[in-house]
């Protein structure tokens, strides 16, 4: 055992795991790292202990504390603790953490071994990135990973990034508001219809619209209908995607959700996309006081928090309203995302009708790791992935919301696991079900990932941005954001963009 640290250390994992302030633990006790026990598993924490990096560094580049940022500050302590190694980890915002990678690979500089960073960034930075060894692919903790979230690691066949998140976007609900005897007779009288989960996007917005401006949880002060992430440089184009799937991503039409495979055409303002915008539009209408400008972390709270009936996006808002000391504690549901009625069928050029509402379940971008190919020390660098995302260490970081990690191993997906953390057996059923049901659909979503990435989501949020804001409609939002895409596409290539974007549909024709 090669319990001491060394190089840089970072106050806030200290803080958190306690392990500078407690004794050392004897043979085959790991207590003191934070974790209630050690798991079986490849890269568990015996495995590494017994590893011997001393005298060696691993340079690490990572968000910004706490999304990301903190467990890796928390993983590399006890990996520098446990092997001797120096971890050198730099911590940087998100707006800079693009540059920060991509210039050192450009410039052909080994500035970092590892790094973290958002998964949809793979079509930029593939080319830099070592494959993941086979011993690693084949380690236990690999093997549990979702065949959806080993998709996303993969680029050509190959994985080239190491998976340790799995991001999605769901439908969260009060369950205190939608079982009410009352507030359910009240929506009758008032509306004609019965109070249920919503199944369209023009369901959500009408009752979302009907429960704004009110007291209905009886806290003393006013509730609302839905919090969005709606800031357009706050990830606005994450929420649009979620609205606008069910109605551009039909289940019998193939070869691309947001280019013509064949053509790279952009599909951005076909009607189903303009549908999806025209209803994040009204939808406006029952956000709470600023929540036109919400970034994700002002959706957290808000619903988290208790101040909104619904919300959709990542785990984070619902993980904060299972939180101890929240007042909203198991009084909250998840589901699947709104679908649509009505589907745009590019190949007809026509809407198609559906008695069963359209689904189309967005895997978001996500968080991702892997090892530069210019890196000296790759095995050390895999090793500290396959032991950031080992069993015991993954159980950890999911039950904190503000770390960023959520289920991506079919393990992820037991009941019994959350309601150990006392979610009520119907909270965690919800859960667990709706995040496992988009695993096994045939119509998913997933991000826009080729070379220049940025270029075209910043442009989608611009658009998006001015239709919310009424200085466009939005077929005439979504028709410039179509025109400067196929600009972008003309910049970068046609034909190495289409090469990009074949990931990305086999993803979503699976």
């Amino acid at each position: 055992m090669k319990h001491y640290l060394t190089g840089s250390l970072s106050a806030v994992a200290l803080a958190v795991t306690g392990v500078l302030n407690a004794p050392m633990a004897q043979a085959a006790d790991y207590t003191s790292f934070g974790i209630e026990k050690d798991l079986p598993g490849t890269c568990n924490y015996a495995a590494i202990d017994a590893k011997d990096y001393s005298g060696r560094t691993l340079d690490v580049i990572t968000h910004a504390i706490p999304v990301i940022g903190e467990p890796t500050a928390l993983h590399a302590e006890q990996f520098a603790a446990l092997t001797g190694a120096e971890v050198n980890v730099v911590h940087v915002p998100f707006g800079d953490l693009f540059q920060r990678i991509m210039i050192p690979f450009q410039s052909g500089q080994d500035a970092y071994d590892v790094l973290f960073y958002a998964s949809l960034w793979i079509g930029d930075f593939n080319r830099f990135l070592a494959p993941v060894p086979e011993a690693y692919t084949a380690s236990s903790g690999m093997s549990d990973v979702t065949d959806s979230f080993k998709g996303v690691a993969t680029w050509n066949g190959e994985m080239v990034q190491y998976p340790m998140d799995g991001d999605r976007h769901y439908l969260k609900y009060r369950t205190d508001v939608f079982e009410n005897e009352e507030l359910k007779a009240k929506y009758l009288a008032e509306t004609g219809k019965e109070l249920e989960i919503p199944q369209t996007w023009e369901d959500y917005n009408a009752v979302a619209a009907y429960f704004s401006g009110f007291d209905w949880d009886g806290d003393g002060e006013d509730n609302y209908g839905s919090a969005e992430v709606s800031k357009r440089d706050d990830l606005m184009f994450s929420a649009f995607i979620s609205r606008a799937a069910p109605y551009a991503k039909h289940p019998d039409v193939t070869g691309g959700f947001f280019f013509d495979l064949e053509t790279m055409e952009p599909l951005i303002n076909t009607p189903g996309f303009v549908r999806g915008l025209e209803l994040f539009i009204d939808a406006q209408q029952a956000f709470p006081p600023g929540g036109t400008s919400f970034g994700l972390g002002d959706e957290i709270f808000s619903f988290g928090g208790g101040q909104t009936l619904m919300s959709y996006s990542w785990d984070d808002a619902f993980i904060q309203a299972q939180q101890e000391e929240s007042r909203i504690r198991n009084k909250v549901a998840a589901a699947p995302l709104p679908g649509a009625k009505e589907v745009w069928n590019r190949d007809t050029g026509a809407w198609d009708s559906f008695e069963e509402p359209n689904r189309a379940p967005y895997m978001t971008w996500g968080w991702s790791s892997a090892v530069s190919e210019m890196s000296d020390d790759k095995e050390m660098a895999f090793d500290f992935l396959c032991f950031f995302s080992n069993e015991a260490n993954t159980f950890h970081d999911l039950q904190i919301g503000r770390f960023g990690v959520n289920p991506y191993r079919d393990s992820h997906f037991d009941s019994s696991f959350w309601q150990g953390l006392g979610w009520e057996a119907d909270v965690a059923d919800s859960y667990v079900n709706t995040l496992s049901g988009m695993e096994e659909s045939a119509n998913r979503v997933y991000d826009l990932r080729v070379p220049g990435v940025g270029q075209f989501m910043s442009s989608m949020a611009n658009g998006v941005a001015e239709a919310m804001a009424g200085q466009k409609s939005a077929q005439e939002a979504l028709d410039d954001v179509a025109k400067e895409w196929a600009d972008i596409v003309e910049r970068i290539g046609e034909d190495r963009l289409r090469d990009a974007y074949a990931n990305v549909v086999r993803l979503e024709d699976n």
